[in-house]
């Protein structure tokens, strides 16, 4: 039988090994997993957050997008992942509060199967209009449509994106009689947005920002709680004359459940030195964000939030995808 001494040196040795022990993290590269292909917001973000993570902790962090089935394949990677901080997830709305319940099989839970270690940044969903449609305030627009029940035609990226639940969102809110039109990418409806072939659409910033710079499509309002960095004239949705009304999406930094407590802390302390440096957010906001922080529990809570908000209204519209 092993002798109480050798005992204590194996506890001992084992103690200096395992992977809660912050002072040593980490000690070889870490895989930040994009559970997209390459391109896009979610890419863009991890790739701010790689380069300076990189810097940060004295190791490589390696982008590895795992596209496929929606965000599902590669977040699921990270839930199944082992817990010791060397295999983390560019989390988004998308992915993480609104999959769990759109799709029949995502699984993860959001709840259970990750440590939040962050958030990082902000997308307002933005209530976009050609030149030429008259309302020019949410207000006007619901006073439009109930005026002309069953007329008003909508667009919106693909069933069950944030784009298409904001506007379902919308509709229920507003009690309103519109028809939603899903195209299959952002750049199809802002392609039929630019064309006048439909008068209203929601979507993310990026792929309109130019045009709304240039004056070729207006945005009625950015559905965030403040107004868009890059827009300082566009009202909000409590602005515009929807009180309460909020579409964002939020992109954060997670890893698989039962990581070590001091590994999160300093993920997260290091995650908020970098978003706070000027270049960061320049680079941020050039992706159509804005700059948010939290701590590790406010992310949970953003977390729960969100996935409640978005759940709830995917189950009332019955939408589901196998």
């Amino acid at each position: 039988m092993m002798g109480w001494r050798a005992l204590l040196v194996v506890a001992v040795t084992l103690g200096v090994a395992s992977p809660g022990t912050a002072e040593n993290y980490p000690t070889r590269p870490i895989t930040l997993i994009v559970p997209y292909p390459p391109g896009g917001g979610v890419d863009a973000m991890a790739r701010v957050a790689g380069d300076k993570l990189s810097v940060a902790l004295g190791q490589q962090v390696v982008v590895d997008n795992r596209g496929g089935a929606g965000g599902n394949i590669g977040t699921r990677a990270v839930a199944k992942a082992a817990p010791d901080g060397y295999t983390l997830l560019l989390g988004h709305t998308g992915t993480i509060s609104i999959n769990p319940t759109l799709y029949a099989n995502a699984g993860y839970d959001p709840r259970k199967d990750f440590a939040p270690i962050g958030l990082m940044a902000s997308m307002p969903v933005a209530f976009l209009a050609h030149p030429s449609f008259a309302p020019k305030t949410i207000t006007e627009v619901i006073a439009f449509a109930r005026n002309a029940p069953g007329r008003l035609d909508i667009g919106t990226s693909a069933i069950g994106t944030g784009g298409y639940l904001s506007a379902e969102l919308f509709k229920a809110a507003a009690g309103l009689d519109v028809t939603i039109v899903p195209y299959k990418g952002t750049g199809q409806v802002m392609n039929d947005l630019l064309g006048g072939h439909v008068p209203l659409a929601f979507g993310v910033l990026p792929p309109a920002l130019g045009n709304i710079q240039a004056g070729t499509l207006r945005a009625i309002a950015v559905l965030g709680r403040t107004r868009f960095s890059l827009l300082p004239n566009v009202p909000t949705a409590d602005e515009s004359g929807m009180p309460g009304f909020e579409a964002v999406l939020h992109y954060g930094l997670l890893a698989p459940a039962g990581t070590p407590k001091p590994i999160v802390e300093r993920l997260n302390a290091e995650l908020g030195k970098l978003v706070a440096s000027p270049d960061v957010q320049a680079r941020i906001r050039t992706e159509g964000g804005d700059p948010l922080t939290s701590t590790a529990e406010e992310y949970a809570a953003d977390i729960d939030r969100e996935a409640t908000k978005w759940g709830d209204l995917i189950r009332k519209l019955n939408l589901k995808v196998e």
